[in-house]
């Protein structure tokens, strides 16, 4: 009794997948049509045959314990298994199509922060694959149409009977003289060379609606690449980049902005004029104001996308302490701190009643 193990070539504790791809491989170096010769044949029908064996459980199982070699060419459910490793599955595919869908398109723009806002609309120009305007996708010379193969008869594949250790077989494979494509383009155009279509730089007009961020997708329908055979055309995705902004910053529908006030300006209190995004802005500083204070500015943030209405613009208030005193100044100060009675010295542990921390918490962190 032949070593199934052996003439497959792999150990006795092979997965079915090892098995399978190994039989896969040597089925195709010896089945007859690569390989006619008696002796090969008859290798081939051992290949089968241990195959049979050893991919079935109960077979396989028998054949360890010593039992039945399962000789012969009863192939049971392993026939479709040794099928599909020649034939992908077996069955008529029939012609493949000239004619596809195109595949889907993507570019990136960069908006600034008032046309993310906003919205705006840009032309854009990108190199896409059109239909041929000489041949208007047949890809075929002068008007010419492709004509029904002579060596399939238009089925786009070619049947041969083939002997095999089961008997004769009848095997289909693609038309070697249309590809499968069941007819063939005598002239092809020369200017898709049979294609149907050429690459070409276009210009679209593209409506950016206001609201969007990094990471938007518009998509345009049918504005992708026009598929072979001058199939229909995918569609164009335009991602949105944002451009960094230089002073405000975003988060969501929320704009932040940093204001920094003098220490005089920030005890005294005063009104500092911003520009917005909306164009100036009076910000009421209130007497006594602290650092890291918020101030609410309503209505003068991001457009939120597909809604209309619009999100906050928070001022977020820092007091700029001196860093170099003249001695005039410095008496100043210390005058005002004793007029306080305050120790020019004077500082106190803060615990974590949530003020400070809260007030920087999640600022700027994005």
């Amino acid at each position: 009794m032949a070593d199934h193990y052996q003439t497959l070539g792999v150990t006795k504790g092979a997965s079915t997948d090892e098995i399978k791809k190994a039989y896969r491989k040597l089925a195709r170096e010896l089945h007859p049509d690569v390989n006619p010769d008696p002796h090969t044949q008859e290798k081939f029908k051992e290949v089968t045959e241990a195959y049979d064996v050893l991919s079935d459980p109960q077979k396989r199982q028998s054949y360890d314990m010593g039992g039945s070699n399962f000789g012969g060419a009863n192939f049971g459910g392993g026939f479709s298994d040794i099928m599909d490793a020649f034939f992908g599955g077996g069955g008529s595919r029939g012609p493949r199509p000239r004619t596809r869908a195109g595949q889907d398109s993507l570019i990136r723009i960069q908006v600034d922060l008032n046309e993310a806002c906003f919205g705006t609309e840009r032309e854009i120009t990108v190199e896409s694959a059109v239909v041929c305007p000489k041949c208007t996708g047949t890809g075929c010379l002068d008007g010419q149409h492709p004509e029904t193969c002579l060596t399939c008869k238009g089925r786009g594949e070619t049947q041969q009977v083939v002997r095999s250790v089961i008997g004769q077989v009848m095997t289909s494979r693609p038309c070697n003289a249309c590809q499968g494509y069941g007819s063939v383009i005598k002239s092809p155009c020369r200017e898709c060379a049979g294609e149907g279509r050429v690459r070409s730089r276009q210009t679209i007009d593209v409506k950016i609606p206001a609201g969007v961020e990094t990471g938007n997708r518009i998509q345009m329908s049918g504005r992708g690449e026009v598929g072979a055979g001058g199939g229909p055309a995918g569609d164009l995705y335009v991602e949105i980049v944002e451009e960094r902004h230089e002073y405000l910053v975003r988060d969501g529908d929320t704009l932040h902005m940093a204001l920094e006030v003098t220490m005089i300006a920030a005890a005294l209190g005063t009104t500092v004029t911003v520009e917005s995004l909306d164009g100036p802005v009076d910000v009421n500083v209130k007497p006594g104001t602290q650092s890291g204070t918020p101030i609410v500015i309503k209505s003068k943030g991001m457009t939120r996308l597909r809604r209309g209405d619009r999100g906050d613009l928070i001022i977020h208030i820092e007091v700029i302490t001196p860093t170099k005193l003249s001695k005039d100044e410095e008496k100043i100060l210390r005058s005002f701190a004793e007029a306080r009675g305050e120790k020019a010295n004077e500082a106190h542990v803060k615990g974590q009643d949530g003020s400070i921390f809260s007030k920087l918490k999640g600022v700027f962190h994005k």
